[in-house]
């Protein structure tokens, strides 16, 4: 860990260990979950790039929800407040809309949101780990609703955050609007990472390449990748009107190179080096991107 990394955290905040992770929450069984829940493949992480008008319609309404979601678990992030309360939060917002958590029971993991916590990049796992002023949480939340997915998070400062941190804040989620802007029919998803990482290491700050957005719609990951660095000639897909996927860079104060806890989801820069991230869902018109996890 740099000096100035050790200088932005706050005092008397170690590098994070794992929490002791509570029971999954219970979803009533009339609220319909995914095809993976309780299996150990996803079928549905597949499927077309391009979207029906029905699909779009129904993705438009699961973004929604899950950016209310988002929304509340950004209101309840304080100091003294753990990570597995926002995930409380999330799962109450979704379930009252009638909507099933995505994460809820996918491929393992057994929360209804993640939750990343400073050095987190992403995946972090809501535990008993209590936030102080100081920290920075990013929340991603995507609800299932009508069959369709929408996917969404944000980095929210927790008390008085120092100004590098929020700095870093503020430039990740100007990257991914960067990112958003440019996402116009005709072009290859991959002008989406060129302009992001050449933004954010114009502020010397690095955006991690081994986690990318994604085609979200029927599947989780339609297998469409948003790259989210210079990766020209590789990820030359075609951005199409009637695309549904996420752009959602994450960036790093030091160096993007990461490990996992043994959790085998919790991923953390291996300088522990702070992290923070943006997502939206968004659909490509004739016009250009227009953003679903909005309230």
């Amino acid at each position: 860990m740099t000096v100035e990394q050790e200088w932005i955290r706050p005092e008397g905040r170690e590098v994070l260990v794992p929490g002791t992770i509570g029971p999954r929450r219970s979803v009533p069984s009339h609220i319909e979950r995914p095809e993976y829940v309780g299996k150990d493949e996803a079928v549905s992480d597949s499927g077309p790039y391009v979207q029906s008008a029905d699909v779009i319609a129904r993705v438009r309404e699961a973004s929604r929800i899950a950016a209310l979601a988002l929304q509340a678990a950004g209101e309840a992030a304080q100091p003294g407040v753990t990570t597995d309360h926002i995930d409380a939060v999330v799962h109450g917002v979704l379930l009252e809309n009638g909507a099933y958590p995505s994460t809820l029971g996918y491929l393992g993991f057994e929360k209804s949101c993640c939750t990343s916590l400073n050095e987190v990049i992403c995946h972090g796992i809501p535990d008993s780990t209590v936030m102080q002023s100081g920290d920075i949480l990013n929340v991603d939340v995507t609800a299932y609703l009508h069959g369709v997915h929408g996917d969404c998070n944000a980095t929210f400062l927790v008390g008085d955050v120092h100004p590098r941190a929020q700095d870093l804040v503020e430039k990740a989620h100007a990257a991914m609007m960067r990112g958003i802007k440019v996402a116009r029919p005709g072009r290859e998803v991959n002008v989406i990472g060129r302009v992001i990482e050449k933004f954010v290491t114009r502020h010397g700050m690095e955006s991690v390449r081994d986690y990318t957005g994604h085609g979200v719609a029927e599947g989780f990951h339609n297998g469409l990748i948003i790259p989210h660095y210079d990766s020209a000639p590789m990820f030359d897909d075609v951005i199409e009107e009637g695309m549904t996927f996420t752009i959602e860079p994450m960036v790093t104060i030091g160096s993007q190179e990461w490990e996992q806890w043994d959790d085998g989801w919790t991923v953390v820069t291996r300088d522990r080096s702070f992290s923070a991230q943006f997502e939206h869902t968004m659909l490509i018109t004739d016009e250009g991107p227009e953003l679903l996890t909005v309230v």
